[in-house]
């Protein structure tokens, strides 16, 4: 008996009945499903009865692997089990959900117990309690289960013995909410005035609840519920006026950039008074907005649709033993134009290949992100269409440096003495990429065709005059290059210079704050191991919008401006 594997199937077969869907762990979701689809109605009930007795042995801060706990409710070890591990407190909220799922397909009558069965109302009466607190309590480990009640409705119940399980392990939340009494006004005034002194001292609106509720023996939710309504009757006295209602768009953006860098949720929820819940939904949500902006445009193929076809275009590009050969380049070129003669040309077996692969993963992942609710995104969705765009951009990466050493053949044609050389190979460059997004791969045509007429139509456009009088006296491409040798600097003084610029660089860069620098960087390639991104493709870095990246980058060069007038660095206009 393995783990099912096909939930999309378990959800059609579900169709129609009441099953939870907020488990936190999948494999034990589809251990659910298994149990609910296949075993008889007692090995259900038994596994019922096994899964309620192992949930309250569970210590909810040590960990559990999904063996163990399979073998638990079980019987049996599978074959095959991922190698997972859990926290007890997630293994114990899942094993809540089992046992009402599992419950529920064996269609139990209330008579049939062998026990009495307590309903929410009859517990609520039973305790002096509202069923809003019975729904605390089933979150806080009350089990539950579905029972068929006057022969016909399914309804959740409580079996007398769980009732009882639950009351022992937790007397004094139980005694809490018995004693519940309608707060009087004397006591909310002395509510709202605990809660502000501690709000002036730094507290966060959960842990003053807290206190608060300790201190005058209440629960939390009656205290956070006061001090709430107190809030909304009166926002000019509100006790938290800047820590509760709903986050604005910049303090979301705020929470997940320092999620992004590393810091844990539970010093998030703390720093900005929220729950984890709440920056676990804003870490989601934010991530989710990042991945539907994403570039995913493709050129379509009618070979993507075939089934069988993604472990051939997947498969590693075809070696050619010709193209491992790498081309010697002429002597004394800049270090940049020597590292280019590295990297292999490709040829048009290993070009189709690969523009077929890019265009494949952009296609994979558009068909599952079309299919996500970003307000409801599943995390493994999320992780797969970030892992396929990566490799889409891997394999981008790779087309463009085989052929990079096109544009500078192209930028040596229509260079001159006004021209800046490396000024025209960085635009061949952004002209090469787009190209590379552009390009159909199945009609049959060379990459560098296209790529050419895409470089020189982008250097007609920016040297107009010098384009018309180049292309009525064009000298061959080795004579342009050498006639033009002697006009410049030598080859030292050329990368002096440079080193020179590098230096004034960083010097004004560090007038900017980190935000500016990283904008900075990513719009003009100052970083050369990445290209550079347009205001949408940092906007979706840092979570923000291209308009506001234009806002910050604008008041960024301004900076610029000024700390390059304040060290005497001439800057071009």
């Amino acid at each position: 008996m393995g783990v099912a594997g096909n939930t999309g199937q378990t959800n059609e077969k579900e169709k129609g009945k009441n099953m939870n869907t907020a488990y936190l762990n999948s494999t034990l979701r589809q251990l659910r499903d298994q149990q609910v689809r296949f075993a008889p109605r007692d090995k259900k009930l038994e596994q019922v009865n096994r899964a309620e007795k192992l949930l309250a042995e569970l210590d909810p801060k040590r960990d559990y692997t999904y063996e163990y706990l399979c073998y638990r409710i079980t019987d049996y070890r599978p074959e095959a089990s991922p190698k997972l591990t859990m926290r007890g407190e997630e293994a114990q909220h899942d094993l809540r959900l089992f046992v009402e799922d599992v419950s529920e397909s064996a269609e139990v009558r209330a008579e049939e117990a062998g026990e009495q069965v307590h309903t929410v109302e009859e517990l609520s009466k039973m305790f002096n309690v509202s069923t809003k607190t019975i729904s605390r309590w089933r979150e806080q480990g009350l089990v539950s289960r579905r029972f068929i009640f006057d022969g016909r409705r399914k309804r959740v119940g409580f079996l007398h013995s769980s009732v009882n399980r639950f009351v022992k392990q937790n007397k004094q939340r139980v005694q809490r909410g018995t004693g519940f009494s309608q707060v009087s006004d004397e006591e909310k005034g002395d509510m709202v005035d605990r809660a502000r002194r501690m709000a002036q001292a730094g507290g966060c609106p959960s842990e003053i609840a807290r206190r608060v509720a300790r201190h005058l023996n209440r629960s939390v939710e009656t205290v956070r519920y006061t001090l709430r309504q107190f809030d909304k009757e009166n926002p000019t006295l509100a006790v938290f006026p800047d820590m509760t209602g709903v986050l604005t768009d910049d303090a979301k953006r705020r929470i997940y950039q320092q999620f992004r860098r590393g810091e844990s949720v539970e010093v998030l929820a703390r720093r900005h008074c929220r729950t984890r819940t709440t920056v676990y939904r804003i870490v989601n949500e934010l991530r989710a907005r990042q991945i539907m902006e994403l570039p995913l445009d493709f050129i379509p193929n009618d070979s993507f649709s075939k089934a069988n076809i993604e472990k051939k275009i997947l498969s590693p590009m075809p070696v050619v033993a010709a193209s491992t050969k790498k081309t010697r380049g002429p002597a004394g070129l800049p270090p940049y134009l020597a590292s280019l003669y590295e990297v292999p040309l490709l040829t048009r077996e290993q070009e189709y290949h690969l523009f077929r692969k890019f265009n494949y993963l952009k296609f994979r992942a558009g068909k599952i992100r079309a299919k996500i609710d970003p307000a409801q995104a599943r995390t493994a969705d999320m992780n797969e269409i970030e892992r396929l765009y990566e490799e889409a951009v891997q394999v981008k990466n790779q087309i463009v440096q085989a052929n990079l050493r096109l544009v500078v053949s192209i930028a040596k044609r229509h260079i001159n003495g006004s021209e800046d050389f490396f000024g025209l190979v960085s635009d061949g460059n952004m002209s090469l990429i787009r190209a590379a997004e552009k390009f159909d791969f199945a009609r049959g045509n060379k990459f560098s065709t296209y790529a050419s007429w895409a470089i020189m139509k982008n250097f007609a456009r920016s040297i107009p005059e010098e384009f018309k009088q180049r292309d009525r006296f064009r000298a061959t491409p080795e004579e342009l290059f050498t006639a033009h040798q002697d006009e410049r600097t030598d080859q030292i003084g050329q990368e002096a210079a440079q080193a020179l610029r590098e230096r004034q660089v960083e010097k004004i860069l560090a007038s900017l704050d980190d935000r500016e620098k990283q904008i900075i960087t990513s719009r003009f390639g100052l970083d050369h191991t990445v290209e550079p991104l347009t205001l949408k493709e940092v906007g979706g870095e840092m979570g923000v919008t291209k308009e506001r990246i234009r806002q910050i980058e604008s008041r960024a060069m301004n900076k610029l401006r000024q700390a390059a007038a304040e060290e005497h660095i001439e800057v071009p206009e």
